[in-house]
């Protein structure tokens, strides 16, 4: 009967069988003693689930291959980040053992001086993440002795198809979900090769091909991108700092050369310097903008800085001059 009252013993067997969240309260939190975060790249690549995410052709797989050969020999990533070394497993879908082999003799011409790869694997075939994906994985790392790194070169390859019942974003979520778990509990670092969209965005994350739903489950997202400027590697996650760093590429090596900031700044700074040596006659900011391509309110800003250190000089009303092409202003004549 509709409204009626629900019998004692009925509601309490209802209420033993339902759900409850488990709770733990602020004061147990604190006391618990969490180990450091282990980081893999130091201030790049941590455990977790990180995307390594560019253009095509820009040289994702000699950076994440970089990162592989620092950690599987204890030396240097980009030139100049330590590594602790450990067991790395390269996930590779795309290039095949042939092109390994070439990259691989591309870094270390020399036989000789080539150091000991042993501890990177590499795997050129593998099941979706919905279909057996994660236990491969795990039996890799329990057959090794220090698992720190696994690349996964492409995402693309290893990504199940999206859900008909759910949206974009959920489809992606939900297809890492189970390797970020895996890669969070293990205390691994799994870093997916990834594109970007056409056409670029204003935040950096948006930039991923597909939805949000990737960089929302991702622990970091580290971006690859080149502009007038040079290439940069801008890095955004959960336990590592905001940052973009510049980078340099030859001959298949990577190079970190310093904060992306500072060494644009440097570069635009330079860029003034030789339009001003270059030309006849003292010349404004916006004469400048118009000649080099920087944004008017930049060049204001560094003409500031620059004549404040000496590096420019003004010469007449808001115009600024090379010391090189200053002309020294004649003595008045002695008035006696």
């Amino acid at each position: 009967m509709d409204g009626a009252p629900i019998p004692i013993a009925e509601f309490e067997r209802s209420q033993k069988n339902a759900p409850r969240f488990a709770r733990t309260s602020t004061t147990s939190i604190m006391a618990i003693a969490f180990p450091p975060i282990r980081w893999i790249v130091p201030g790049y690549v941590s455990e977790g689930l990180g995307i390594l995410a560019g253009r095509q052709k820009l040289g994702k797989t000699w950076l994440a291959l970089d990162w592989a050969i620092a950690v599987a020999c204890g030396g240097m990533a980009m030139g100049s980040i330590a590594c602790d070394q450990g067991d790395v497993l390269y996930i590779d879908l795309e290039n095949g053992q042939r092109r390994i082999q070439a990259r691989i003799n591309i870094l270390f011409p020399d036989q000789r001086r080539r150091p000991d790869l042993a501890r990177l694997e590499w795997v050129n075939d593998a099941p979706a993440l919905n279909k057996g994906f994660l236990d491969a994985l795990e039996d890799w790392r329990v057959s090794v002795d220090n698992p720190r790194l696994v690349i996964v070169d492409v995402l693309q390859r290893v990504k199940p198809a999206g859900n008909p019942n759910q949206n974009s974003y959920e489809s992606d979520y939900s297809a890492l979900a189970g390797l970020q778990r895996w890669a969070t509990d293990r205390r691994v670092a799994v870093v997916a090769l990834h594109h970007t969209r056409k056409g670029g965005a204003d935040d950096p994350l948006e930039a991923l091909s597909g939805s949000n739903g990737l960089s929302a489950c991702a622990d970091t997202t580290l971006l690859l991108d080149r502009d007038q400027n040079g290439t940069t590697l801008y890095v955004r996650g959960r336990d590592v700092e905001e940052k973009e760093s510049a980078l340099k590429f030859v001959s298949g090596i990577w190079t970190l050369t310093g904060e992306a900031a500072d060494v644009r700044r440097s570069s635009e700074r330079g860029n003034i310097l030789v339009t001003l040596e270059d030309a006849e006659e003292p010349m404004s900011p916006s004469e400048l903008a118009h000649v080099t391509g920087m944004k008017n309110g930049n060049i204001r800003r560094l003409l500031h800085a620059m004549a404040k250190a000496g590096e420019v000089q003004k010469s007449g009303r808001g115009k600024y001059v090379h010391p090189n092409n200053a002309v020294e202003k004649p003595r008045s004549a002695d008035p006696r």
